[in-house]
C-alpha cells in the first residue's frame, strides 16, 4: 500500500511538472491568422495615410498653440491617398532593401540604397542622405559628430514599418532601428521610431491604448528623456482624463519652452518651431490616450497638438488602426484607394506594399524562432514571446567620441549613384532677372506663362547674380534670401564654351519647378512643388562647338525657393575648367 502511495505520489507530480511545462510553453506564444495579421496591417498603413493625409494642410501653421476646432480641415475621400508625402514614402526605400538582402543585410548597404533615394526629404533625412552621399558611412551619417538634426522627428515618422512587419516582436524593431533608423538619427531622434515601432509590434495582439504604450516604453531606455516625456504624458492623462488641452499645456511648458529639454533642438530654443522627436511623440500620445480608440477623435487630437501636425497623426492613426483591423477603420478610411500609383520614386504601389510587408513578416516570424502553422487551409504564425533588451542610453548632446575611420570604401562609393557634389562643381556664374508675377495668380500656374525673358529677344534687364555673397551658395542658390517673394518666377542665363559638338547632363535641382532652354530649345519642364535638393533632374543635352546659351526660369509658391546646376559627361563626372561668359 506504502509502495502504491509513493508511485502515485511520482505520478501526480510528473503529471504537475507536464502541466506546468505545458502551460509556460503555451504561454511562451502566440498565434495569430495570417489573414487577420494581413488586415491589421492593411489598416496600419491606411491609418497613417488618413493621418497624414488629413493633418497635411496644418503642418507648421500651428507652432506654440493649439489649432482651434474650426480650422481642423474636413476630411475629403482623396485624402486617403499620400504616395508624395515623406511621412510613407521613405519607409519604402527600407523595405525594398529588406526584400532585397534580406534582414542580416549590413547597415552599409542599406546606407547605400538610402543614398540612393530619389525623393524629397528635409532635416535629419536630408542631412543623412546627404552625408552618406559624400562618404560619411552609417551609423556615423546620423551621429550628431556629423548631423545636427540627430534629435529630429524623422526616423519616428517613417519606423511603422518595423512594426508592421514584426508581430509581437519588439526585439526585432529594436534591431530594425539600429540598422534603419541610424542612418539619419541619434538618441532620443532614434528612441522616438523604436518606440513607435513597438507600438505597432504590440497593435497587432492589444487592444489596451495603454498597454500598447508601455510596449512601447519597454523598447528605449527608461532613462532617456524621450521615455520622461511619454510617462509625463501618462501621468498627465491619469490626472487630467477629461482634457487633453492641459495635458498638451503641460507638455508645452516643458518640452517647448524649457531649454533643458531642447538641448539638440535644431532651431535651439526658438518655441515658434519645435521639430524635436520628443514633443512631437507626446503628442502622438496625446492622440491616442485621450482619442479613447475612436479613429477620428485620435487623428485630430494628435492634428490639433499642432507643430509638425501631419506627421504626428499619422503615427497615432496608424497604431489605433493597426489594434481595430480591417473590419473595424471607418469606411471613410478604406474606399477610394489608388491601387495602381506607385509611392514616390519607390518600387510599390499599395497592393505591392501589402504584399511585400507580408512576405517580410513571414520572413520575421521564422527568423525570431518562430513557424508558420497551416491548419483546415488556413496559415497561422506562430510567434514565441520577446522580451526586449533597449539599446544603452545615448544622448545627442554628449555623443560618444569617435576614434575610427566613418567613410565608405571606395567599393562602396562605387555603389551610390548620386554623391554630393563639391561647391566648385556647381555652375556659379549667372545673370538673373525678375521676380515676375500675376495678380492672383499662384507659383505652381506660374511654369508655363511667358514673361519677357523668354518671349522677347531684345530684353535687357539683366543683373549679375552675386554668387558667394548674400547667402547664395553655388550648390543652392537661394533666392529666397535674395527675392523673399512668394508665388511669383525668376530667369537666370548664362553662357558656356564647349570646344566640340558633344553630349552632356545637366543635374539639376529646384525648389519649386524648373523649365530650361539651351540655345533657345526646351530641353526640361518640371512643374514640381519640391525642396531644393542637387540632382533631382538629369537632362540630356547637346551642346554645340563654341557658346551654348542657357536659360531656367524658377518658380515659387511658398517657403523655400531654390536652384542649383552641375554639368557633367555621360558617366556623370562634373566636367572641370568651363569657360563661362555672361
Amino acid at each position: 500500500m506504502e509502495r502504491l502511495r509513493k508511485i502515485t505520489s511520482i505520478f501526480l507530480i510528473l503529471i504537475g511538472f507536464t502541466c506546468l511545462f505545458s502551460c509556460s510553453s503555451q504561454k511562451q506564444y502566440r498565434r495569430i491568422s495570417i489573414d487577420e495579421y494581413r488586415s491589421k496591417m492593411k489598416a496600419g498603413w491606411l491609418g497613417q495615410m488618413a493621418g497624414v493625409g488629413w493633418g497635411a494642410p496644418t503642418e507648421f501653421d500651428y507652432n506654440g498653440m493649439i489649432i482651434p476646432a474650426k480650422d481642423v480641415p474636413v476630411w475629403k475621400p482623396e485624402m486617403i491617398n499620400q504616395h508624395y508625402q515623406d511621412d510613407i514614402y521613405v519607409e519604402m526605400t527600407f523595405l525594398k532593401t529588406l526584400e532585397e538582402y534580406g534582414f542580416d543585410v549590413s547597415i552599409r548597404q542599406a546606407g547605400i540604397d538610402f543614398a540612393n533615394s530619389r525623393y524629397m526629404l528635409w532635416h535629419a533625412n536630408k542631412n543623412g542622405r546627404q552625408n552618406l552621399r559624400s562618404g560619411i558611412a552609417p551609423p556615423y551619417s546620423g551621429y550628431p559628430n556629423y548631423n545636427r538634426h540627430a534629435d529630429d522627428i524623422d526616423y519616428q515618422i517613417e519606423a511603422d514599418y518595423s512594426g508592421l512587419i514584426s508581430p509581437a516582436l519588439p526585439q526585432t524593431v529594436i534591431e530594425l532601428g539600429e540598422k534603419f533608423g541610424r542612418l539619419m538619427n541619434y538618441g532620443d531622434g532614434l528612441y522616438g521610431g523604436m518606440f513607435v515601432g513597438g507600438m505597432y509590434a504590440s497593435a497587432f495582439f492589444e487592444t489596451d491604448i495603454h498597454k500598447i504604450i508601455e510596449d512601447g516604453l519597454n523598447c528605449i531606455p527608461a532613462e532617456s528623456q524621450y521615455a520622461e516625456a511619454i510617462r509625463d504624458v501618462i501621468r498627465w492623462h491619469k490626472e487630467n482624463p477629461k482634457d487633453w488641452k492641459k495635458t498638451w499645456h503641460l507638455i508645452e511648458n516643458k518640452y517647448n519652452l524649457n531649454p533643458n529639454y531642447r538641448r539638440y533642438s535644431c532651431s535651439g530654443t526658438d518655441p515658434s518651431f519645435n521639430i524635436d522627436a520628443k514633443i512631437n511623440g507626446a503628442y502622438i500620445v496625446t492622440g491616442l490616450l485621450y482619442g479613447n480608440g475612436d479613429m477620428d477623435s485620435t487623428i485630430i487630437i494628435s492634428m490639433r497638438c499642432g507643430q509638425d501636425s501631419d506627421c504626428n497623426p499619422s503615427n497615432a492613426g496608424g497604431i489605433l488602426a493597426t489594434s481595430l483591423g480591417l473590419e473595424n477603420l471607418p469606411d471613410k478610411f478604406k474606399t477610394g484607394i489608388d491601387d495602381t500609383t506607385k509611392f514616390s520614386y519607390t518600387a510599390y504601389n499599395f497592393p505591392a506594399l501589402i504584399n511585400v510587408c507580408e512576405k517580410l513578416s513571414r520572413e520575421a516570424v521564422i527568423r525570431s524562432g518562430g513557424k508558420i502553422e497551416k491548419k483546415s487551409g488556413t496559415e497561422y504564425y506562430v510567434i514565441p514571446k520577446q522580451v526586449p533588451t533597449p539599446i544603452p542610453l545615448e544622448q545627442c548632446w554628449t555623443p560618444v567620441e569617435i576614434s575610427e575611420d566613418v567613410h565608405f570604401t571606395e567599393q562602396e562609393m562605387a555603389g551610390i549613384l548620386y554623391r554630393t557634389r563639391k561647391p566648385e562643381e556647381f555652375v556659379d556664374v549667372w545673370q538673373v532677372s525678375g521676380p515676375f508675377s500675376k495678380k492672383g495668380v499662384k507659383g505652381i500656374d506660374l511654369i508655363d506663362m511667358q514673361f519677357s525673358p523668354e518671349n522677347n529677344d531684345k530684353f535687357s534687364d539683366w543683373k549679375k547674380l552675386p554668387v558667394g555673397e548674400s547667402g547664395l551658395r553655388p550648390e543652392e542658390i537661394d533666392f529666397d534670401k535674395y527675392f523673399g517673394e512668394e508665388n511669383c518666377a525668376v530667369y537666370l542665363r548664362t553662357n558656356v564654351w564647349s570646344d566640340e559638338n558633344q553630349k552632356v547632363i545637366f543635374e539639376l535641382g529646384s525648389d519649386d519647378g524648373i523649365k530650361v532652354w539651351v540655345n533657345g530649345r526646351l530641353v526640361h519642364r518640371n512643374n514640381a512643388e519640391r525642396a531644393h535638393e542637387p540632382g533631382q533632374d538629369f537632362v540630356n543635352v547637346q551642346f554645340e562647338k563654341g557658346w551654348n546659351n542657357i536659360l531656367m526660369k524658377i518658380t515659387q509658391g511658398v517657403g523655400g525657393w531654390a536652384c542649383s546646376l552641375v554639368i557633367t559627361d555621360l558617366d556623370h563626372n562634373a566636367l572641370k575648367d568651363l569657360k563661362y561668359k555672361l
